[in-house]
């Protein structure tokens, strides 16, 4: 069996461009959303666009999630498997998503039929195009000839390294989500403050600061980025920026990179539904490899 006998899977929860996963084979499987009365994920035939979803939301729709289910993982999975190909999954944040789990009983299951099999389900403690970040590395490695073990080890070891720093037009939606508690709802509630979010070091969505105006709250995304890529800048070859359907503004904050921080190449992505539900039209995030989270 040759030894880069695997396939690297991940949710939708990555927001990468769907291209990317095509061009590089990437297994995706999709995290469910509900709209309008109309539930949208594998299964169903209903489909809409992501500026017809952030145009919804900006009308007042309140759309709600639901998390991979195991049954979904398992079939996906079965392919490869009975191919004698094994499995390298890294997975959304299990501090905000129960999509993590999941994926565990998928693996269980499958290795009492296919004890021949690796099946590895890594907690990347991240989401959004920082969980694709940790797809992207492991992707380059694979392309180098690196092992799934190997791959699966500077994983684990450098997840501290992969940082994501958002913000969000108000803390509305993910409260109603509860992806943030009602007590830290206070940053979004005076006119004009932005809240600056950032995934903690258990994989957690926290507020960590307030930031009057939306230049100032782009702006501080560079001001925490700056802080913690230095010393880390071989590592970034492209930053990752995603958006909820404003890239005016997600182009705004790539010139502030390139101008205070010399990166050049940059990776622009939606914020797909599943996310955008709970971070709401106007969100923004930075995903890089740095000193800590």
């Amino acid at each position: 069996m040759e030894k880069n006998n695997f396939i690297i899977t991940t949710e939708t929860s990555t927001d990468m461009p769907p291209e990317y996963y095509e061009n590089n084979n990437i297994e995706t499987l999709s995290l469910y959303f509900t709209l309008d009365e109309k539930t949208y994920g594998p299964g169903y035939d209903n489909h809409i666009s992501v500026e017809q979803f952030y145009k919804r939301m900006r009308e007042g729709a309140m759309p709600k999630t639901m998390q991979v289910n195991p049954e979904q993982a398992i079939s996906k999975f079965r392919t490869y498997l009975e191919k004698g190909i094994d499995i390298l999954h890294i997975g959304f944040t299990s501090a905000v998503s129960g999509t993590y789990n999941s994926i565990c009983i998928a693996a269980e299951e499958l290795k009492k039929e296919f004890p021949e099999r690796t099946i590895t389900v890594i907690d990347t403690l991240v989401g959004t195009m920082t969980q694709g970040l940790v797809v992207d590395k492991a992707v380059k490695m694979k392309k180098l000839g690196i092992n799934m073990s190997e791959i699966t080890d500077w994983i684990y070891k450098n997840l501290q390294h992969f940082c994501g720093y958002y913000i969000v037009d108000d803390l509305n939606h993910l409260c109603r989500g509860g992806r943030v508690s009602r007590s830290a709802s206070f940053l979004g509630t005076a006119l004009g403050i932005k809240p600056v979010l950032h995934l903690n070091s258990e994989g957690s969505l926290v507020p960590i600061a307030k930031v009057r105006g939306r230049k100032q709250a782009i702006s501080s995304l560079v001001d925490y980025m700056e802080k913690l890529v230095k010393g880390y800048e071989k590592d970034n070859e492209t930053i990752f920026i995603c958006h909820g359907d404003c890239i005016d503004d997600a182009h705004y904050l790539g010139k502030l990179i390139e101008q205070r921080l010399g990166f050049k190449k940059f990776l622009y992505s939606f914020i797909g539904p599943v996310i955008g539900s709970h971070a709401g039209p106007g969100a923004m995030g930075v995903c890089f490899f740095g000193d800590h989270r």
